[in-house]
């Protein structure tokens, strides 16, 4: 797809990956709307990527509803999500409580269909479009204290090939990117240490670069996954 042409709502806009993308979307030329919890953050997050606000809750199956039809509308239509949303809840099982995983699969499972199965229903009338989940390495190998994050990112893996295999007969590109870990607030936000500026690591605009190189291939062409890691990671 020519990017200076596409039209694209990236969930958890408001920083990390989801606002590198967005950025990374709009200097190709291509029209953007973010999506956050957030609505100060978010918008002050468009504002610096030149994207369509609209807060939204992905766990919400309301706002959800609302967020399709808003960005539709906001771009004329679209033709690519980037299913990014998410969050990280980090205890060793017998510490792991029922809310703590609960709340995770709400937006990295539930979300992800939610947003999904709307974006589907557009894409499938007009025959054509692409969504990438953004996965992770987590989905692919579990570690410790992983249980309600690795569990989200293995079931959102899982629904993606689903997904691909419904859809590719409407024209429609599901993809998947697996990043190790990248240096954002993911970190901090989930209650683990570290996290600080690190050269040797991944940063959100190296996920970004791999999504829109996704993206560029021409229609005909789909990527399953790509796994992104960083070449010589030091603490």
């Amino acid at each position: 797809m020519e990017l200076k042409n596409a039209k694209v709502l990236v969930t958890g806009g408001s920083s990390g990956i989801g606002l590198a993308t967005a950025k990374r979307l709009v200097s190709a030329g291509a029209r953007v709307a973010i999506c956050g919890r957030n609505g100060d953050r978010l918008r002050a997050a468009a504002k610096s990527a030149g994207a369509v606000a609209i807060e939204a809750d992905v766990s919400r199956e309301a706002d959800v509803a609302r967020l399709v039809e808003t960005a539709i509308r906001e771009l004329g239509g679209y033709d690519t999500l980037i299913n990014n949303a998410g969050f990280g809840r980090f205890a060793p099982l017998i510490d792991m409580t029922a809310a703590d995983v609960r709340s995770v699969w709400e937006t990295n499972v539930l979300g992800a269909m939610l947003v999904a199965r709307d974006s589907a229903r557009h894409f499938v009338r007009q025959q054509g479009g692409n969504i990438v989940n953004v996965v992770s390495t987590s989905g692919q190998r579990g570690g410790a204290n992983g249980t309600a994050y690795a569990s989200s990112k293995f079931a959102l893996a899982g629904l993606t090939d689903v997904w691909r295999t419904e859809l590719r007969q409407y024209g429609i590109r599901v993809m998947q990117i697996n990043p190790s870990e990248v240096l954002t607030e993911f970190r901090s936000n989930s209650g683990r240490p570290g996290g600080g500026e690190n050269p040797t690591k991944l940063h959100a605009e190296d996920i970004a670069d791999v999504i829109a190189s996704m993206l560029m291939l021409d229609d005909r062409v789909l990527v399953k996954d790509v796994t992104v890691w960083a070449t010589n990671p030091k603490d």
